[in-house]
């Protein structure tokens, strides 16, 4: 009899297993590309197989012993019967058994395969490192970490960044052909090249979360799926790099930040201002993972980084009972070190914000005016909301009502236009 629930159980294994899985090929196959394609076919084989004959006992080995009986199949079809294949054979204790629904019943549950957790780190380590390979583009490299370390499929992450998945596909098509050509082999970077290639890596993740937890556009403020993605890839990282303090920084950053989440909007989905936020229903959990993470970071590192700084920022704001409660001198001082340590004009505007807190809205507008005079963050409508709420608080009604009818122009935000219209609706 058909199992309904056989679908929902491949979804839910190939979400946490897929990259143990895809990494396990990797390192048998010695193929990246291979590797990947090999766990897709094996994905397919299970949406046919278990809803009809139910999961069976260990689904990841199942998944494995599929993905590894492929690899061999497509070494016989290249009629390559060297080493590889001769190593893989023998791994299997594989005496030329044709692939296929028939296999014995051990090997179709999958008890035959051993994971050993070391390994198992090693593999998921490497292909954190190969998604996002220097030689990627951005745009391939979120592609390739949300496909083969996060386990979401084209469609998934088509829609995650609303682009058509024809475009998804072609972008990790792309990427694993640029990897074969650039014989980029199956490993984590030396020890002595880990720590300036782990910049590209964290840098994915945190742009991931960042469009997660602030939707650049669409219906929705928050994407949760995205964001709680970018969360467990970083978990991960830190685990896998446990003397490396910017990942644990990285992961105190986004415990911290999401830890408001379910504060941020209201019954129908609607943004709720911090100052309006009910702190109660903070995620009192989230916030003791993220300080620990944080005081992680500050422990084995020569100071904080770009994500240990950040994190530092959404600390105060999360042990504050109340906005006039935060430590916003404090704020300032952070925003000024992370000024110098990493320029941008999204840290300056942010730095003006807490400056407005702490010293008042005149002290702030001059920060703002001269982002304006640079034209840094022209096509962005938070330089003119944050004007217009510093230009409210100083009276100056009638150019604020002009920044903020620029923002809603430039907001492609539904639920961030309300928000706008509803400011500039207050200005009577």
């Amino acid at each position: 009899m058909a199992d309904p629930t056989g679908r929902e159980a491949v979804a839910a294994v190939w979400r946490i297993e897929s990259a143990r899985i895809v990494g396990a090929l990797a390192r048998y196959t010695g193929d990246f590309a291979l590797a990947e394609d090999l766990a897709q076919e094996a994905l397919a084989e299970a949406l046919v197989t278990w809803p009809r004959q139910g999961a069976p006992r260990n689904p990841s080995g199942w998944l494995l012993t599929v993905g590894r009986r492929r690899a061999i199949d497509a070494f016989r079809r290249r009629c390559a019967l060297d080493d590889r294949y001769a190593a893989l054979a023998r791994d299997l204790g594989e005496g030329g058994v044709a692939a296929g629904s028939d296999r014995a019943q051990a090997d179709q549950d999958g008890d035959d395969v051993l994971w050993d957790p070391d390994q198992i780190d090693d593999d998921i380590l490497a292909l954190m490192f190969i998604s996002c390979h220097p030689v990627l583009s951005r745009e391939a490299q979120v592609a390739l970490t949300l496909r083969v370390v996060g386990g979401l499929t084209s469609d998934e992450i088509a829609k995650v960044f609303l682009v058509p998945t024809a475009t998804v596909q072609a972008r990790i098509t792309r990427a694993k052909k640029t990897l074969g050509a650039a014989r980029i082999p199956f490993e984590a970077p030396p020890a002595e090249e880990r720590r300036a290639r782990l910049g590209s890596v964290l840098s994915v993740v945190y742009l991931i979360f960042t469009e997660g937890s602030s939707a650049s556009s669409g219906g929705e403020l928050i994407r949760f799926d995205l964001a709680g993605e970018a969360q467990r890839l970083a978990r991960v990282l830190a685990r896998l790099m446990p003397n490396e303090p910017e990942a644990h920084a990285l992961s105190a950053l986004l415990e911290l930040t999401a830890a408001r989440f379910p504060a941020r909007t209201g019954p129908d989905g609607e943004p709720v201002l911090l100052e309006r936020q009910d702190r109660r229903r903070w995620d009192r959990a989230a916030i003791a993972r993220g300080r620990a993470a944080l005081a992680r970071a500050a422990q084995i590192g020569r100071g904080l980084g770009v994500y240990g700084l950040q994190a530092a920022i959404a600390e105060c704001h999360a042990v504050a009972a109340s906005v006039d409660d935060t430590n916003w001198e404090r704020v300032v001082l952070v925003y000024e070190a992370l000024g110098r340590l990493a320029p941008s004009p999204v840290v300056d505007l942010n730095r003006a914000v807490a400056v407005s807190m702490a010293q008042g809205p005149g002290a702030a507008l001059p920060i703002v005016d001269e982002l304006v005079a640079t034209e840094a963050l022209a096509n962005s409508h938070l330089l003119p909301s944050v004007r217009g709420e510093l230009l409210t608080r100083l009276g100056r009604t009638e150019e604020a009502r002009t920044e903020f009818e620029r923002a809603i122009g430039l907001c492609a935000n539904e639920r961030e236009r309300v928000l706008l219209g509803r400011k500039l609706a207050d200005l009577g």
